[in-house]
């Protein structure tokens, strides 16, 4: 596959070899020799940046703490909490030597850290006056993924933030689940240009070890759901195996109320999926590293003259906040640069010419519309903060429309696989809560429920299943 091919099938014929030549070609990832891991190349890590940066702004603004911790846990801890455990062996790789040496215990490579850092929080806690503790852990995490695997979305290895909080009652944690996924719907939707569902996750679904879990799904072009991010109220069940308790004012000792939430790097493969196109990816303004590529058009005689108005444009930009760049390289043509910016998705292009420097104007192509037009040289950085804007929003406005149209309803089962059949999507059903209905429509049809959303309605219809009294409207969808 190589670069100079650009993307080289159409996102509407084979989605899934389109989305990966996108993330190869565009500099995003690369494969790794390792079977399901992947390497984040730098254009990749500048979009996690951006990314990690706007969350860890939010999480020290809400008085959350960044900490560390080490990859490999004993696996004495994993077993603690036994549910937990269970639900997390399919997927762990184990450390079972030191050099030539067995260990005397297995270590687990993280998957999770909630045992890990709930040992510790057993310690770190005592009173009253300790709580809420509110911690936060960039890292990576390992689960085993060898067959399915899909470029940031399936991966061995993933980038992400996970959280893990206690707090001293029921109530507070609860806001804190809550606080935090309103943080991400954020992050997605006013960043990412990704409108996202919120709500919550069935008792099959739920995180292992959760009361209950709240989660926020989006809806990809190929009709498949991806679950964007999570937020977890463990109540006591991790408290109390693990004896994090503290003395309160009523001088009686309690068991912590806890959350725990994360998202991934897998917000980047939706970003590519949601908004890319048959040219390449196409990147919100507002995540982009580079908003705006300056690509100065000359010959040998003008080289400098264009050259040099170029940087002073780049400079002005820069000036009011404005993430741009001159691509001045001289090794390859004008055309070979257009095609390569458009493929890596960046928001709005410049171009500048000896004859443009003459008539005092500039040249702007949008990526997400291919609207090319020009402006006054002088209007160039007013003109670029209107564009920006309005690109970000018409991206989330096409992608919100996507979503909206590809949620339809059915009343009946066969109804409910035709719509998979045919359009995939987002179907809104009835439910009468029973897990024996939610496994028959994942038999007949290999749909799970995503998510049951916050703004159901209430008994709609009969159970799509059963065909007794629903009690709640869900979304059915099949996903990554």
């Amino acid at each position: 596959m190589t670069k100079d091919l650009g993307i080289t099938v159409k996102k509407s014929v084979d989605f899934s070899d389109w989305y990966t030549q996108c993330v190869l070609k565009s500099g995003i990832a690369d494969y790794s020799p390792g079977k399901g891991f992947i390497i984040l190349r730098p254009y990749g890590y500048a979009i996690w940046e951006n990314i990690k940066e706007i969350l860890d702004d939010q999480f020290k603004k809400t008085g959350h703490k960044n900490g560390f911790l080490p990859v490999l846990i004993p696996e004495s801890l994993l077993t603690v909490e036994k549910n937990h455990f269970e639900g997390f062996m399919p997927e762990v790789y184990w450390v079972t030597k030191s050099g030539n040496n067995d260990l005397g215990e297995k270590l687990a490579v993280r998957p999770t850290s909630e045992t890990l850092a709930y040992s510790m929080f057993s310690k770190w806690i005592s009173s009253y006056r300790d709580l809420p503790l509110k911690l936060n852990f960039w890292n990576s995490a390992l689960r085993a993924e060898i067959k399915s695997t899909k470029p940031l979305i399936r991966n061995s290895e993933f980038l992400w933030q996970e959280g893990h909080t206690a707090h001293s009652n029921e109530k507070e944690a609860s806001d804190e689940v809550r606080m935090i996924l309103d943080l991400y719907k954020m992050l997605i939707e006013q960043y990412l240009a990704i409108p996202t569902v919120s709500g919550l996750k069935t008792d099959k679904e739920k995180f292992v070890g959760a009361k209950y879990t709240t989660c926020l799904e989006s809806l990809m072009p190929d009709g498949k759901a991806l679950q964007m991010a999570t937020s977890h109220n463990l109540d006591q069940n991790f408290s109390k195996p693990f004896e994090i308790k503290f003395l309160d004012k009523d001088t009686a000792e309690h068991f912590v109320w806890q959350t725990s939430w994360g998202i991934s790097w897998r917000v980047i493969g939706a970003l590519i999926m949601v908004h890319g196109d048959d040219k390449g990816i196409i990147l919100p303004p507002k995540i982009s590293p580079t908003q705006v590529i300056i690509v100065p058009i000359y010959k040998d005689e003008s080289k400098e003259i264009v050259k040099q108005k170029a940087y002073e444009l780049e400079n002005k930009l820069k000036d009011s906040n404005i993430r741009a760049y001159t691509d001045d390289r001289d090794e390859y043509t004008s055309g070979w640069k257009f095609n390569e910016w458009e493929m890596k998705g960046v928001p709005l292009r410049v171009n500048i010419g000896i004859r443009d420097i003459r008539e005092e104007k500039v040249e702007l192509i949008r990526r997400d519309t291919r609207e090319r037009f020009y402006v006054k040289e002088k209007d160039l950085v007013n003109e670029t903060l209107s564009i920006l804007e309005n690109i970000q929003s018409n991206m989330y406005n096409l992608a919100k429309n996507y979503l909206v149209t590809n949620t339809r309803n059915a009343t009946h089962l066969d109804e409910l696989l035709s719509l998979l059949d045919s359009t995939g999507g987002f179907v809104a059903c009835s439910w009468c809560g029973k897990r024996e209905c939610e496994d028959l429509v994942k038999e007949k049809t290999t749909a799970d429920i995503r998510i049951i959303p916050f703004n159901t309605r209430k008994n709609i219809s009969s159970c799509i299943a059963c065909g007794k009294e629903g009690t709640t409207e869900v979304y059915f969808g099949r996903a990554y």
